[in-house]
């Protein structure tokens, strides 16, 4: 056992690897200056999915919860490398991939596969060393795959707080599981000892509202899961195969029925001393004959525009809004009621001028229509009040320096051109695009000029750029001159598209097509850098 390593046992994650990315986290474990952190735990790995990113990744922060005002990351690392740090990234944020080794590199293939990430499992030892003045090191081993990220200086203080020079640090697994065993610094909550321990409550998830009248109970709950608390503040997402389920009164007829859900194992399995009871209620209906939009959706109006970037795409489409619709449904036995929307399935709106049709489809065969109409939206320049944002030796860290705030109105594309440095060190070294409220604070999403973004928005983007090889387009960059075009497509999503063509000769492109999230009302953008530096007005 490493030096003053005491017993912290939980796990992170469902035991049936189906925790997505952000779904589960491990406790904080907050590191102060000078002090090093070191943690022992057991990763299992998908052994029926090789996908390379599928295992954990340590997200370190500054002294906030997650989410709370002024929480701010330093970055996240992935237990994963691979000789393309670019096409594959493993890790973001202020932790840079030039201070990264790796004694394992993964082989992704085009699905994402690579066998060898099966040896990324086993008992990891994780240390996050903040001891040396001149350092910052990261250490992750299983004895088969050693990584190591080492800065060559001391990492800033986020903190408001300048006399507070914690950092946080929690896991996070991907399509994996952690069972923790130790720790040397102890958590916020407290350690959890290695004690069996009986189940003190559960909270059930994904209850379906509705089911239909026939259906067995075991496949109407089979999504069901319950976040079962135990002794010590420990708690396990339960899938509905170890819970026992009833319905009161039975599923022969339509009504409202009261789900009883009984769990009676102790965190390790053993049967508990007393068994915990959670309930709810569901409706038993009757099938559906029939759909009517009642009231159309509050948006039907969408706009999108062709630049460069996106001139050559083929069957291009957006996606269906259906804030402020109301879908009634007719059910067999005549009865009628209204529809919950996330019960539905839109087909997407083509992206081509004029009327489109979008169909809404409750159950196999059971469809309606809504109209919606689709217009080339209007763009218009908009100009910088300073003549540069960032350092001129481009020396300004990630977003350390913004343009003004552009506003969107709906329907409406605001372009800006620029000339983009670099300090060509690597491939996200170079214009940031932010996109927000008035509030710069809320971000509904940023992306970067090679391809990749984060925020709430961005996960339901498409996205693709015609860079090439990488090398090759990063030495374009640095003199580039981009112009960069964000639309409001009222739908309450956004797209970004960016034409640059570089000082090589070579004209690249890049688009973001359906970032979510947005409220048309309250659309704007701001540009950033990162090692990077942008003039305008030339």
């Amino acid at each position: 056992m490493l030096e003053g390593m005491q017993e912290d046992v939980y796990t992170i994650g469902n035991t049936d690897f189906t925790s997505g990315w952000w779904s589960t986290f491990s406790k904080y474990y907050v590191v102060p200056d000078g002090e090093k952190w070191n943690a022992v735990f057991n990763l299992h790995i998908n052994p029926t999915d090789n996908t390379y990113f599928k295992n954990y990744a340590l997200v370190v922060t500054n002294d906030v919860d997650r989410g709370g005002t002024g929480y701010t990351e330093y970055g996240a690392i992935r237990f994963d490398a691979t000789s393309d740090s670019i096409a594959y990234n493993s890790q973001w944020g202020k932790l840079y991939f030039k201070y990264t080794t790796s004694t394992l590199l993964l082989s992704p293939d085009a699905s994402n596969a690579a066998p060898n990430v099966q040896s990324l499992g086993g008992k990891v030892t994780l240390t996050v060393d903040r001891t040396n003045e001149n350092a910052f090191t990261i250490k992750m081993t299983n004895g088969v795959a050693t990584k190591i990220y080492k800065q060559p200086y001391k990492e800033g203080n986020l903190n408001a707080d300048a006399n507070n020079t914690n950092i946080r640090c929690f896991l996070v697994p991907e399509g994996s599981y952690i069972d923790f065993l130790q720790t040397n610094i102890v958590p916020i909550g407290g350690l959890t000892s290695a004690l069996d321990k009986n189940p003190v409550s559960m909270v059930l998830q994904d209850v379906p509202d509705q089911v239909n009248v026939g259906t067995p109970l075991e496949e109407a709950m089979i999504d069901v899961s319950a976040i079962v608390t135990f002794e010590e503040g420990v708690t396990k997402t339960v899938p509905a195969a170890e819970l026992s389920i009833s319905a009161i009164p039975d599923m022969e007829q339509p009504g409202v029925k009261t789900l009883v859900v009984i769990y009676n194992k102790t965190l390790k399995g053993e049967n508990c001393d007393k068994p915990i009871m959670a309930n709810t209620t569901f409706e038993v209906v009757e099938q559906i004959a029939s759909i009517e939009v009642t009231t159309p959706p509050s948006h039907t109006q969408y706009y999108y525009y062709t630049s460069a970037a996106t001139e050559s795409l083929a069957n291009r489409t957006m996606a269906f809004d259906p804030t402020g619709m109301v879908v009634t449904a007719t059910y067999t036995d005549q009865s009628t009621r209204i529809i919950d929307n996330a019960r539905l399935i839109f087909s997407a709106v083509p992206v081509k001028t004029g009327s489109q049709i979008v169909t809404i489809t409750a159950e196999e065969g059971i469809t309606a229509t809504v109209e919606v109409n689709v217009s080339k939206s209007i763009a218009s320049e908009v100009r910088n009040t300073t003549s540069m944002v960032g350092a001129e030796d481009n020396s300004t860290g990630f977003h350390g320096a913004s343009s003004d705030i552009f506003n969107v109105p709906v329907g409406k594309t605001k372009y800006i051109t620029f000339t983009n440095y670099s300090d060509l060190a690597a491939n996200w070294n170079n214009f940031l695009v932010f996109l927000h409220k008035s509030i710069t604070t809320d971000e509904y999403a940023f992306v970067r000029a090679d391809n990749f973004g984060l925020g709430n928005g961005y996960a339901a983007c498409v996205n693709g750029g015609t860079q090439g090889d990488w090398d090759t387009w990063l030495s374009g960059m640095n003199g580039a001159k981009v112009t960069v075009y964000v639309t409001n497509c009222g739908n309450s999503t956004a797209d970004i598209q960016a034409v640059m063509v570089g000082t090589k000769g070579k004209t690249s492109t890049q688009y973001y097509l359906g970032i979510n999230t947005i409220d048309p009302n309250d659309l704007c953008f701001t540009l950033s850098v990162e090692k990077a530096h942008l003039v305008f007005n030339e």
